[in-house]
């Protein structure tokens, strides 16, 4: 018993890390479990910890919040490393479309909860808490305390209907997206899994029939289009070559080009007849279709080349090859000249086999030189976010200074890391295996503490009469803006529905969803939505929760 004791009731480091990690593990392993074809997946662990803390188990609380923060830290970080590269291409071209739902949705859930509060009686700081508990917001929360006690008021009320609400905060949007998905999503709607690839490049082979370019350079043809392209392949008399900048171009001349699916129909007036052969399926062999010119994807693994520009490689010069497409973190992106390279980055080259011998050696494609963990880049980019996270910021009209906090911090500055390290020749780069062990490492422990503070008063404040209506107006605020918002965005916006499921966790500040979504839909849509509207949403949450409580009280 003295063993037991020791193990799993004497506060200390060794009990905190067992009570934990069964926890995590009993919810890993239950939210396999299947009901109606639908499971949690680690939301599960949330749960478990509640009936742990129900059941009477605790640890030491500096060490639960330590090991909460540093879950949460070390997973939105890690979420922004990832999403990072294509967070500003995301924003320039979808960033209106993904932010106007989201924001809508923040705004239409903070109407309908004070409109319930006069409706229902409930007074306006536990509505506050039943608000940022439904939207599993907690910088939110702690915005609302610190605004009620700057108003000499009882901010412990609020405290609480969030740790009641904050459980069904987090099924909400799960169900959520799951009545969206039977009842609302079209087949056309789901993203596959080449959708990045779909939708970042798109090949076709053109017949030079427009007699305004004949006899014009490839580089005077880019230049004078102003589109963006890449000739790979060009066939004149029977015979396949790698056209050069100054390559003259002839009438009658077949180019294959990657371009973006946006500037191919704008590319058929410049070059002329589209042939109609499909070059966007996954199992072409694109080494069986000249004799002459192989096709081989080769890493960039070599450090010295992390940060360069494409153009500055002089490659085709060189060797007279041909880099058609970049792959970068799942997402295609097109071989322009100032693209700047990063270590991890796949590059399709295409030309004749020594030749490629030779770029490969430029290049390194030495797979175990990324097998590496680059660590300091993961530590220096959490103090910087927390740094940032906990800068206060003050707004005209707003008494205390709006911080991004744990949540918000870390991620905004995963993301410019994710973007702009490379640039600097800062080696950010981690294998997708080893981002995804970090950041379900780090949620599995932030469910895992958030569940256990919440679990000792969870089931005896559910008996109270006001109890029961706390929890049914947080499951409301949770679910019906949220399926509103994502029916409306599936209608009027030509999104898919990854990235509708994304921004609709983002804005909700939903971790748990979005693992939810990124483990039932292909493509990395929900994450880059998520990224691309959640430093927004949650920096507004905090804003709009002081403002309407210095308004109404």
């Amino acid at each position: 018993m003295e063993y037991l004791r020791l193990l799993f009731w004497d506060h200390s480091a060794l009990q905190a890390i067992v009570v934990l990690s069964l926890i995590a593990a009993l919810g890993i392993l239950l939210g396999r479990i299947r009901l109606c074809g639908v499971s949690l997946g680690t939301a599960f662990i949330f749960f478990v910890g509640i009936l742990a803390g129900h059941l009477g188990f605790s640890i030491d609380p500096e060490m639960r919040k330590y090991a909460e923060s540093f879950g949460l830290v070390l997973f939105v970080y890690a979420l922004g490393l990832q999403v990072g590269p294509g967070f500003f291409s995301s924003m320039r071209t979808e960033g209106v479309r993904l932010l106007t739902p989201a924001i809508g949705l923040l705004l239409g859930g903070t109407l309908l909860a004070f409109g319930l509060a006069f409706a229902c009686g409930v007074t306006i700081p536990d509505m506050a808490g039943i608000l940022c508990g439904a939207t599993t917001n907690t910088p939110a929360l702690g915005a609302a305390q610190q605004t009620l006690e700057q108003l000499g008021l009882d901010a412990s009320g609020a405290a609480l209907c969030c740790a009641l609400t904050y459980p069904l905060g987090v099924v909400g949007v799960i169900l959520a997206i799951i009545v969206l998905r039977k009842w609302f999503v079209r087949p056309a709607d789901l993203p596959g899994p080449d959708a990045e690839h779909r939708k970042n490049i798109f090949i076709a082979t053109y017949r030079l029939t427009n007699p305004a370019v004949f006899g014009k350079s490839v580089h005077e043809v880019a230049a004078e289009s102003g589109h963006r392209f890449v000739i790979s392949r060009l066939w004149r008399d029977d015979r396949v070559s790698i056209p050069t900048s100054d390559k003259r171009l002839m009438e009658g001349d077949v180019l294959m080009v990657i371009t973006t699916p946006a500037e191919a129909d704008a590319l058929r007036l410049v070059f002329g007849q589209q042939e109609a052969t499909d070059w966007n399926a996954e199992n072409i062999d694109w080494n069986r279709i000249d004799s002459e010119l192989i096709s081989q994807r080769i890493l960039v693994t070599r450090p010295e080349i992390n940060g360069q520009r494409l153009a500055s490689l002089r490659l085709r010069n060189h060797y007279g090859i041909n880099i058609s497409r970049v792959d970068r973190s799942g997402v295609q992106l097109l071989a322009t000249p100032d693209l700047i390279l990063q270590l991890g980055d796949r590059l399709t080259v295409v030309g004749e086999a020594a030749d490629i011998r030779n770029v490969e050696k430029i290049l390194g494609n030495a797979v175990k030189d990324l097998n590496e963990p680059n660590l300091v880049a993961v530590f220096i980019g959490l103090i910087l976010g927390l740094m940032v996270g906990f800068l206060p910021v003050s707004l005209p009209g707003v008494s205390i200074p709006v911080r991004l906090g744990l949540a918000g911090g870390p991620i905004v500055v995963g993301i410019l890391i994710g973007t702009f390290g490379p640039r600097l020749h800062m080696i950010t780069y981690t294998t997708q295996s080893a981002n995804r062990m970090l950041r379900a490492l780090g949620l599995d422990l932030y469910l895992a503490c958030l569940g256990l503070a919440s679990g000792s008063q969870f089931f005896d404040t559910v008996m109270r009469p006001e109890g029961a209506m706390w929890l049914g107006l947080g499951l409301l605020l949770t679910f019906l803006p949220t399926v509103l918002v994502g029916v409306a965005a599936l209608r009027s916006t030509k999104l898919d529905f990854g990235s509708i499921s994304g921004l609709l966790c983002g804005s909700m500040a939903n971790p748990m969803a979005l693992n939810y979504a990124n483990d039932t839909i292909e493509g990395d849509h929900p994450s880059v939505a998520y990224a691309t509207v959640y430093p927004v949403c949650m920096f507004l949450r905090v804003i709009v929760i002081q403002l309407v409580l210095m308004l109404l009280l």
